[in-house]
């Protein structure tokens, strides 16, 4: 199982927000390219990287952040936020992007999907944002009637790279992840499955990790890292030493 520290960028710096809120944001580090250097330093094999602005603009809002971390490391980066059409999915992808997430795109227009699967087979993730157990859009602003396993299921055999779920109710405010109902669409549909949000500790990436048995890819971690609660090489020890466990696999977070 991978574990994916993440970089938000809002105005070009490196932030967390509560529950999705702009006007929670806690600025970690001014310098996002940096931080995701230390990341690499501490032997990440991914990172998961979203533009904050560019999901609520629906456009890419810190392209300038974004290419400077893709200088600063060789580990593979996802990358969502704004992203709505093809020519910005290739984009990125040729500035050295390993997977783009489409989020609201894949509610909104879900043949941009299609259309970059079949363009870019094993570089396109589907955010799976969830409220209240309904998905939202554009920056987790708007609410949709969907539900996360509908969503899950409706791109099921167009050979998606990954599913990332986040509970948004949980997201930044350090109350544990939504084990149970990330697992029920793991288990589910086909497609690897990335939990995100409310790890707090190390002992909610053993139980996310003794829970899934295999069933997820991967685990998003972001403001316990920043908030000194959860120290990246325990981390990465604990998740490898499940991925090289008889029942484990895993692949962003």
């Amino acid at each position: 199982m991978i574990f994916f520290p993440a970089i938000d960028l809002k105005e070009g710096r490196c932030v967390r927000l509560r529950q999705g809120e702009m006007d929670s944001a806690t600025v970690f580090n001014d310098d996002p390219a940096a931080q995701a250097a230390t990341f690499a330093a501490a032997g990440c094999s991914w990172l998961h990287v979203v533009d904050l602005d560019g999901a609520f603009a629906g456009q890419p809002m810190n392209a300038a952040a974004v290419v400077a971390i893709l200088a600063a490391v060789r580990m593979p980066v996802q990358l969502g936020g704004g992203i709505r059409d093809l020519a910005t999915i290739e984009a990125w992808l040729t500035r050295g992007v390993e997977r783009v997430i489409l989020g609201t795109a894949a509610v909104r227009t879900p043949s941009l999907v299609t259309q970059a699967c079949g363009a870019f087979p094993g570089q396109i993730a589907v955010g799976i944002d969830a409220r209240a157990g309904r998905v939202a859009t554009d920056g987790w602003a708007a609410a949709t009637e969907v539900t996360p396993l509908d969503l899950a299921r409706r791109f099921e055999d167009l050979g998606v790279a990954a599913l990332i779920v986040t509970d948004i109710s949980r997201d930044g405010v350090l109350n544990g992840p939504d084990i149970e109902g990330t697992l029920a669409i793991a288990d589910a549909v086909r497609t690897p499955v990335i939990l995100s949000g409310g790890i707090s500790s190390l002992a909610d990436l053993e139980q996310v990790r003794d829970a899934a048995a295999g069933r997820l890819q991967g685990v998003i971690c972001g403001r316990a890292l920043y908030d000194g609660r959860i120290d990246v090489q325990s981390a990465l020890r604990l998740l490898e030493h499940a991925a090289s466990a008889p029942t484990g696999s895993g692949q962003p977070c």
